[in-house]
């Protein structure tokens, strides 16, 4: 067996034990400690809900089968690469937006030095401690650190507009990934049926909203009638139960009445128009078009602040309503394929 089937084999079983916990309960062999994992990610950060850590264990439950990790691998030369020590600085807006990059690290065989996101201490040192439970393979392939980074032959830094300035400042000599503000779109007709509003729902709500590939914009033609999209999306009313949601939603519906904004709402959804991508948390930017021609020129001009485009089919590159959150393998990040630039680091 070689060394990148045995990595693959590695995840294929934390997978498997991932896949125990949701099939088998309290029989599973990992119950107790997911269980305590999930409440502690949530006190620690109540973004980090017992049903959205759920979530994001279940879907990399799917991903990391044998099937999927050698398919999506396939297409690449892998073998004998010589080992590099990767920094990886991790986001904290959705539960282990960073585990993508340190998964492609180590399947490539690299040394990952991570530096996690303070929003997001919990989850992922929990699956690589099962990791390295499961073979010791990883055993000195994965190093945590608060420290600055210094001894590091390449970077993937993730974070805001802001941070990335800091980032190319200090690792733009070094080859890099630098990731920035980036916001998702979803485009309608006025054709859509109400099981389509409802996944687009999907697309708005989960994870409160508050990953890059999360939809914070639609798109609308004129004379759009809200109707519709706002009965189907009402089985998504329960997020006003979490209390960090209806602060930011009882704030920012306060702002805009008091700039004499106008607003549509549903008592936990406020719609703004606006050109701006980067919607608040509990409010969806919306903005009319003419044309499809005209908006797919606009969104092509905008590219580098949108990280995915959901339509019904109809828009060229779109994803299909209820997958902006459910991305495979082979869904990089701002579009730069992690696993080529890791696998030809000089």
């Amino acid at each position: 067996m070689n060394l990148l089937t045995q990595r693959i084999e590695a995840f294929s079983d934390l997978a498997k034990e991932l896949e125990n916990y949701f099939l088998y309960k309290e029989k599973a062999p990992l119950y107790k400690k997911i269980e305590l994992i999930l409440e502690e990610a949530e006190r620690k950060n109540a973004w980090f809900d017992r049903e959205n850590c759920l979530m994001t264990l279940h879907h990399w439950a799917r991903l990391l089968k044998k099937e999927n990790l050698s398919q999506w691998l396939s297409s690449y030369s892998i073998e004998n690469i010589p080992q590099k020590r990767i920094a990886l600085i991790l986001a904290g807006n959705i539960p282990l937006v960073g585990f993508h990059d340190l998964l492609c690290t180590l399947l490539i065989g690299h040394i990952a030095i991570v530096k996690l996101s303070s929003n997001d201490k919990v989850l992922l040192p929990f699956l690589i401690s099962e990791l390295k439970n499961l073979t010791p393979i990883f055993e000195d392939k994965i190093i945590f650190t608060e420290e600055k980074l210094t001894d590091f032959d390449a970077v993937i830094a993730t974070g805001s507009n802001n941070t990335a300035r800091y980032f190319e400042y200090y690792f733009g000599k070094k080859p890099h990934i630098i990731r920035k503000n980036r916001n998702s779109v979803a485009i309608l007709t006025g054709e859509e049926t109400k099981e389509e509003l409802e996944l687009l729902g999907k697309d708005i709500f989960t994870y409160f909203g508050l990953g890059c590939r999360n939809v914070s914009k639609i798109f609308i033609p004129e004379n759009y009638d809200f109707t519709n999209f706002f009965q189907a999306i009402y089985s998504f009313h329960s997020v006003m139960n979490h209390q960090k949601y209806i602060n930011n939603y009882d704030y920012n519906k306060a702002v805009y009445l008091m700039n004499l904004e106008q607003l549509l709402e549903n008592g936990f959804l406020l719609l703004k128009e606006d050109k701006h991508y980067a919607s608040p948390i509990a409010t969806l930017f919306y903005e009319k078009y003419t044309n499809i021609s005209s908006l797919q020129e606009r969104l092509t001009e905008d590219k580098e602040l949108i990280q995915c485009i959901v339509s019904n089919g109809s828009f060229p590159n779109s994803i299909t309503f209820g997958q902006a959150q459910i991305p495979s393998l082979r869904d990089y990040a701002d579009g730069i394929d992690t696993i080529a630039f890791l696998n030809n680091i000089n």
